[in-house]
């Protein structure tokens, strides 16, 4: 029998540096997904000979003449990623939630997932997860992340590789006078996965056009200029201000493709005398840095200071990437704000199908998990190619999504009213109340597209909520949805940018977008939610039954006619004008028209109220609750922990109480909460013989407080009793290795492997399905000097056992294994640290095996002996846990090529056991090829590992 490599089997560490997953390590660690486990998908070997093509992949710019021929074979491409699909099944069962969590009778009404309880519902089975990996990497790809929601797969790999693995080949292609690379044909994938493959992305470098618009005016051209305090006013934010809403607990993200440098956002923050709210940073793990990209570092100063300047007390998440669509998938994946705002895009009909597909996957997710995703609707109006290869109407994408929010632009009309004071206050500001609007088109006077997109989408039929006064009578799904101003000429947004410590003045759609990411957290606090989801049924619902919410845009349009260049000796023919005129309700010039927050926020319910509403308290009405049992099958002498989670859908206040556990009619126990943040845990121990052979559902309940309903989850167990123990165990005097490095020796809280024969009844393989481990399976136990040894994994021929971490060091400890009432021991020495890597059978680390000069990779180590701080034996951390108070080994450096590499965490990630996560930087100067890898702990260096360093 193969030996089972010993390996974390939960979900590995989210934080700012790379992530990666136990499911790599080792598949039968990864954790039992209980009674929504996926059936597998794959059902025959996969076979590179039989391929199916994948269609809708090529990108409608890379033209036979644009084609320069085929690129480099060493040509780097970062993060591709395969997009994974689901059964027929889950889509309906997907389609029905999402409808479900915004009706509020429904009991899945605010219901969010979270990106685990997605991928149990919702993703692809973690076998075929671990298929369709293993392919990737036989093709001689590194993974660069899998997916929480095991939704896509993200590689990185050479050119040669990837034409290699998705039977394509990259060419290079010249357009518009910038360099691109693309594929040229469809890819391909073999017939066996095919069926679960959506898209794959990443095989281009067309990336989406930042939505921003740099005024036109000067300083000097009498033109008011807004600050914060100005939006505040015209908008009707200040009331909400003025009752302690400011987003105060709320988070959002802004996603970008360039670094930002701090100090832009504190000039700003210090002009406009707002609070010092700097935001976090995350590099999307895997993807290369993209350092500060001109036009994007302003787009992405822009989204951050303007969200930033409306949500005052909420905590801004950015996440940037070479493409600003890998940071959006990431946010989403990591669920790391329920807010996403977006102020890039593309037309549609310059946008693979496949890639439109990837975005709506994406946006269902975050919808399900209480995600609202703003995008901007473009700034060439209703001919949004703007070129001569698509000069008629069309609309921006991902904001033609119909799970998205698009956002169009307006302009200000003052006529003769008087808005504006003569002098600004000390805040920078001059607004005196709203200002009637138009849709903004300043077009004519810039000489070449300026205006607001909006039209109908080629890709996306009309959704059931769009509806009401004004909404076309067609099929399609209509875009803009809401809208706000975005003229940088009348009147700008002024945004600090480039390090300069004096304002530049800004328009387009990229400006109402962050605004109205900022509102939407006010929202968020306001109704004490932990997120809208998809906000457009509401926003159609309120402009029928509250019309005051919105500022209804009648005059303007957003008709222009292309930019075509033919070049110097070709005539071209003039396209003729297209494009939409504003009227009284929806158009598809602004949308349903910009908002009134105050309005917004008191009448989102449906009844508008001018009262803040209470503190929440938390009740079953607004918890979710999930029970999971680190064993499914339980032996009648065996133990198991019944974990129950209740989580506030504020996402802040921690919920309090017991949880009943009952089987049948039998109660079990009723355990107190606790936790913090917003997350609380009840765990019950159960001996097997204190529950009913056979299928047995075991059922936690909480009911919150006496006037709510209760909440209950349940997980099926196979109570059985246990078989003959086979005989007597035998462990030899080799049968004792490190579960990572299978060498001889030890330390405590490490993972060892113990070899024999009868170590388990026969017929019987069982891993732990989730944590606390148990310390029984199918009726073994293990102790190490009499102290009770937790179990990963059971089989006749092999445990996986992890030693106490109170065993004593630098002496020998007794390891007894019991089958079922038969007993063996042996012997063993204890050292305080006895690092070991997790390697394949090549010895090279793993999940990532290769890294490149300057790449943060990772490693994980079994042996690291005493953590800071303690943690109990079989325990993992819980997710609750701050960064820097994971458990961690001191002392520990790591070396490649003989030369010490930088490290950005070690520690024990979040639900892991004995397994110390290391993030590490590939050094600048040794060579290329495999390399050796050791960790040293304390003085103690581990066995040698290789990862293959590549240019």
């Amino acid at each position: 029998m193969e030996p089972v490599r010993a390996a974390p089997h939960r979900k590995l560490l989210e934080h700012s540096g790379p992530r990666f997953f136990s499911a790599l390590l080792i598949a039968v660690f990864v954790a039992s997904a209980g009674a929504n486990a996926q059936q597998s998908r794959i059902t025959v070997p996969i076979d590179n000979a039989q391929r199916v093509a994948l269609t809708g992949h090529i990108h409608p710019r890379a033209t036979p003449g644009n084609d320069r021929g085929r690129v480099a074979p060493t040509l780097k491409l970062s993060y591709v990623t395969l997009t994974l699909t689901q059964s027929d099944a889950q889509k309906a069962d997907l389609k029905t939630l999402l409808s479900e969590q915004q009706i509020p009778s429904s009991p899945n009404y605010h219901r969010w997932l979270t990106p685990s309880q997605y991928a149990d519902r919702f993703g692809v089975s973690p076998e075929d997860i671990g298929q369709i990996t293993q392919w990737l990497q036989s093709q001689g790809l590194s993974i660069a992340a899998v997916a929480q929601g095991r939704d896509w797969i993200a590689v990185n790999g050479s050119a040669a590789q990837i034409e290699s693995a998705f039977g394509t080949e990259i060419h290079q292609y010249v357009v518009d006078g910038e360099t691109h690379f693309a594929n040229a044909t469809n890819p391909s994938v073999p017939a066996a996965i095919a069926g679960l493959v959506l898209s794959i992305r990443g095989l281009n470098d067309f990336r989406m056009k930042a939505r921003i618009q740099k005024s036109k005016f000067t300083s000097g051209s009498g033109n008011h200029y807004l600050a914060p305090n100005d939006v505040a006013t015209i908008y009707d934010i200040t009331p909400a201000y003025s009752a302690g809403i400011n987003g105060s607990g709320q988070k959002l993200v802004i996603a970008g493709q360039s670094q930002v440098p701090a100090s832009d956002l504190q000039n700003f923050q210090s002009a406009f005398n707002l609070p010092a709210n700097l935001p976090q940073m995350i590099l999307v793990p895997g993807s290369r840095d993209p350092g500060v990209s001109s036009g994007d570092r302003e787009e992405s100063d822009l989204d951050l200071e303007w969200s930033g300047a409306v949500a005052r007390g909420a905590s801004i998440v950015f996440v940037y990437a070479e493409d600003v669509m890998t940071s959006v998938q990431y946010a989403i994946d990591q669920n790391l704000a329920h807010i996403i705002s977006v102020s890039y895009g593309a037309c549609e009909q310059e946008t693979p199908q496949s890639e439109v597909q990837a975005f709506q996957s994406w946006a269902q997710q975050g919808n399900a998990q209480g995600i609202t995703w703003f995008d901007a609707s473009g700034d060439d109006g209703a001919a949004d190619c703007d070129d001569s290869q698509n000069p008629g109407l069309a609309v921006d994408t991902p904001a033609s999504v119909p799970e998205v929010t698009g956002v169009g632009g307006t302009s200000f009309v003052e006529g003769g009213g008087t808005y504006w004071n003569a002098t600004n206050d000390a805040n920078g500001a001059s607004a005196l109340s709203y200002i009637p609007e138009s849709t903004w088109n300043t077009s004519a006077q810039d000489g070449e597209p300026a205006s607001g997109g909006g039209g109908l989408s080629i890709y996306f039929s009309k959704p059931s909520w769009q509806v009401g006064p004004g909404v076309p009578g067609n099929n399609a799904r209509n875009v803009p949805d809401i809208a706000g101003n975005a003229s940088p000429d009348h009147d700008g947004y002024l945004v600090y940018t480039d390090g300069s410590t004096q304002p530049q003045v800004y328009g387009g759609t990229s400006c109402p977008t962050p605004v109205m990411a900022g509102i939407a957290a006010l929202l968020n606090q306001y109704q004490q939610s932990a997120g809208q989801g998809n906000i457009n049924p509401q926003l159609y619902a309120l402009a029928q039954s509250h019309p005051s919410v919105f500022h209804d845009v009648t005059t303007g349009n957003n008709i222009v006619t292309a930019q075509v260049s033919c070049g110097r000796q070709s005539f071209c023919q003039t396209p003729a004008p297209v494009g939409y005129y504003a009227g009284v309700g929806y158009d598809n010039a602004t949308g349903l028209g910009s908002v009134d927050a105050w309005q917004l926020l008191t009448c989102w319910s449906g009844t508008c109220s001018t009262t803040t509403p209470p503190p929440p308290v938390i009740t079953s009405a607004n918890a979710a609750l999930s029970l999971v049992s680190n064993l499914s099958t339980v032996g009648e002498q065996d133990t198991t922990f019944l974990t129950a989670t209740a989580t506030a859908n504020d996402g802040v206040t921690t919920p309090q109480g017991v949880v009943s556990f009952s089987a049948g009619t039998t109660s079990l126990g009723s355990p107190a909460l606790v936790g913090s943040a917003g997350i609380s845990t009840a765990t019950l121990v159960v001996q097997g013989n204190q529950l009913p052979f056979g299928s047995t559902t075991v059922t936690a309940t909480y009911n919150g407080s006496s006037t709510s309903a209760p909440i209950t989850s349940s997980v099926t167990l196979n109570v059985r009793a246990v078989g003959p123990s086979s005989g007597q165990p035998v462990i030899p005097s080799n049968g004792l290795t490190d579960g990572a490095s299978f060498l001889p020796k030890y330390s405590p809280g490490m993972i060892m492997s113990v070899f024999g024969a009868s170590l388990s009844p026969s017929g019987t393989a069982e891993s732990a399905g989730s944590v606390p481990l148990p310390v029984t399976m199918q009726g073994v136990a293990a102790t190490v000097n009499g102290v009770e040894a937790p179990l990963y994994y059971v089989s006749p021929t092999q445990l996986n056992i992890q030693v106490p971490s109170q065993t004593a060091v630098n002496s020998p400890a007794t390891l007894t294994i019991d089958n079922n009432g038969q007993v063996a021991s042996q012997t063993f020495y204890v050292a305080a640290a006895s690092p070991g890597i997790f390697t394949d059978q090549s010895h090279t680390i793993v999940p990532n095996g290769s890294a490149a000069h300057g790449q943060t990779t990772t490693l994980y180590l079994a042996g690291a002996g005493a953590m800071t701080p303690p943690i109990a034996t079989g325990s993992a951390p819980v997710t609750s846990t701050p960064l820097a108070s994971l458990p961690a080994p001191l002392n520990t450096t790591v070396t490649v090529g003989g030369v010490q590499a930088s490290t950005s965490f070690v520690g024990i990630p979040y639900g892991l056991v004995g397994v110390v996560q290391i993030n590490f930087q590939i050094p600048s100067r040794i060579p290329t090829g495999p390399q050796p890898v050791v960790v040293n702990v304390n003085g103690v260096a581990s066995s040698t590992a290789y990862v293959n360093v590549v240019n």
